[in-house]
């Protein structure tokens, strides 16, 4: 009943922020306001229904460390994506035409991918990937809530079966290995900012299949599509796909050493849903 009710109410949150931010879609300032309020709003959601549901400390969206997190999970983010797309222009994937027609773009895009981000961090790490960890431990639960992460993004409007498959291999792996290591929301949450903003607000280039934006940059996706990502976007990438297992198994072998990974609960013979449920 726990993770029906916390995943209820964090899908209605996403639901109404995701409403909210297009609603003001063309105004770059109102973007910027109200895509942080739709941030700020979802994160609320979250704290109070698992508050209210488990009876604790929220831990993973602790105050102390909101701060810390964000910053060098955004930080981490922008440096991962920009060396994932030096590596594809140097093989012939990408290339820089010039300054975008519209810059002013890329500060609405900060509320925009602040209220999307925040919506999938907590849906996919703070609700579905923490409940599974508890039945099958953290290996299992990494590799079923990254399955369907990638597979969510099936839906977008030049999705493909690859880059789906990607996205569950690089962005799945590393954003909730980065919570398995720090076991806070706040980091996956800077590093999928960081990742996404860079993308679409400063390299112009397609994100998950759903086109580009107005960016800084013009630019274009040129050559193997194996090495560019091709309408999907950088996210598939062989390179992109390196990378995310790269940073991956580091972030694994972080939570190794700091004692963070859960073994398999030895009594979860019953259903996963009658589990979940309890």
């Amino acid at each position: 009943m726990r993770f029906l009710l916390q995943f209820v109410a964090v899908v209605a949150a996403s639901f109404v922020a995701g409403l909210a931010v297009r609603s003001v879609d063309g105004n770059v300032w109102l973007q910027l306001a109200v895509g942080v309020g739709a941030a700020v709003l979802t994160m609320a959601v979250y704290y109070g229904v698992v508050r209210a549901t488990e009876k604790r400390e929220v831990t993973e969206l602790s105050g102390r460390a909101a701060a810390s997190g964000l910053i060098r999970g955004t930080l981490l983010g922008v440096s991962i994506f920009a060396a994932v797309i030096g590596v594809i222009a140097a093989g012939g994937g990408y290339r820089i035409i010039g300054i975008g027609d519209d810059p002013a773009n890329a500060v609405g895009l900060i509320g925009f991918m602040a209220a999307a981000v925040t919506s999938e961090e907590v849906i996919f790490r703070g609700v579905l990937f923490r409940h599974l960890e508890k039945l099958t431990g953290t290996w299992p639960a990494l590799a079923v809530s990254a399955l369907v992460f990638g597979g969510m993004h099936l839906l977008n409007k030049d999705a493909t079966l690859w880059g789906a498959l990607c996205i569950a291999i690089s962005g799945g792996g590393m954003l909730t290995s980065a919570y398995v290591a720090t076991r806070s929301l706040w980091l996956p949450i800077g590093l999928h900012f960081g990742w996404n903003y860079a993308q679409s607000a400063i390299f112009g280039s397609a994100v998950s299949g759903n086109g580009a934006q107005q960016a800084v940059l013009d630019s274009e996706s040129t050559g193997n599509a194996l090495v560019s990502g091709g309408q999907f976007g950088p996210e598939a990438s062989v390179f992109t796909v390196v990378a995310g297992v790269l940073v991956t198994a580091a972030f694994m072998w972080l939570a190794h050493r700091r004692g963070n990974l859960r073994p398999r609960r030895r009594n979860a013979e019953p259903a996963l849903a009658s589990k979940l449920d309890r």
